[in-house]
């Protein structure tokens, strides 16, 4: 009983803690109507009509503050478990304990498995139900690839997930008014304009991960900590071209009709928005990216997503 008791504070005392830290940066947009738009128009894409049900994707990519405690909370109190710890951008230390200068870093060298896992993690200490399951059974382990590679994901959880590549076009896409052309940078108003700088942390003006949302700031390398303080999209949405390349749903392949969540099987999982790294130059909202689940680089990272209805 008193083992029951303990386990039961130190949950309780790691939730409060994640509620209340400076490191719980979630600020969820939301696009609430039935979505029709083009997939893929005016891109290196394939292209396809897709509906879309609403659904509420986070402003910021996943910052190391956010991932070190929702994972380490999760470790000691969910028996969760993760095959790659991450660091803080690009040049941080692997599993490090988060500072005033790196919390809000993007998460990188982490997996696909462990974004999914980790999202499950959050979801958990939040108090929703886990998107992501195999036989019935939450994922808890980003090892176990047999059992992440063959998960479902139920989208009608309230839980926090990886955008499906639909949900991350239309939100890189998406204007005051319309939508962007699939040739430009996030937030980018026209080809011909030289603004997509202004948005996008590329290989033209960044040599390394910066704190995300700060694409378009002119600083001393040092000085800036909080996130936010760039240029968004037409959206609200920071960094959905260039700082990290981002983890979607989707089994990589053409994009069809009778898909909406992509295929039902495949070899890589489609990562969208390039990044810092001249490894992943291709900054257009409908440039596309596919990799091995196992693969982990200091350019890789993810935003969480939800059903519009979790509140």
């Amino acid at each position: 009983m008193k083992k029951i008791l303990a386990a039961i504070f130190i949950f309780l005392s790691a939730f409060f803690l994640f509620a209340e830290t400076k490191f719980s940066h979630i600020s969820l947009v939301t696009f609430r109507a039935n979505l029709t738009y083009i997939l893929g128009e005016d891109s290196q894409s394939f292209t396809v009509e897709r509906t879309l049900t609403p659904f509420s994707i986070n402003k910021y990519e996943t910052s190391y503050g956010l991932w070190y405690q929702t994972r380490t909370a999760a470790e000691d109190t969910l028996d969760y478990y993760f095959e790659h710890p991450g660091q803080p951008g690009s040049h941080g230390k692997r599993a490090a304990i988060p500072t005033d200068e790196d919390i809000y870093q993007p998460v990188t060298m982490i997996s696909w498995y462990d974004a999914i896992v980790w999202c499950n993690a959050l979801s958990e200490l939040k108090g929703r139900t886990p998107c992501y399951t195999y036989n019935g059974m939450v994922l808890r382990d980003s090892s176990d690839t047999a059992s992440c590679d063959l998960c479902t994901c139920n989208w009608d959880a309230n839980g926090f997930r990886l955008p499906s590549e639909a949900e991350w076009e239309y939100a890189a896409r998406r204007q005051k008014s319309g939508f962007q052309k699939g040739n430009l940078i996030s937030g980018q108003t026209d080809v011909q304009n030289e603004d997509g700088l202004l948005h996008a942390w590329t290989f033209e003006n960044a040599t390394e991960s910066k704190v995300v949302g700060t694409a378009g700031l002119v600083f001393e390398e040092s000085s800036i900590t909080e996130p936010a303080t760039g240029n968004p999209n037409g959206a609200g949405l920071f960094d959905m071209s260039g700082n990290i390349l981002e983890f979607c749903w989707d089994w990589f392949g053409n994009y069809k009709e009778d898909e909406p969540f992509g295929p039902a099987v495949g070899f890589d999982r489609v990562c969208r928005g390039g990044s810092w790294s001249l490894y992943t130059m291709f900054n257009f909202v409908g440039d596309r990216y596919s990799f091995d689940p196992n693969e982990y680089y200091n350019y890789f990272g993810f935003r969480i997503a939800c059903t519009a209805n979790s509140k």
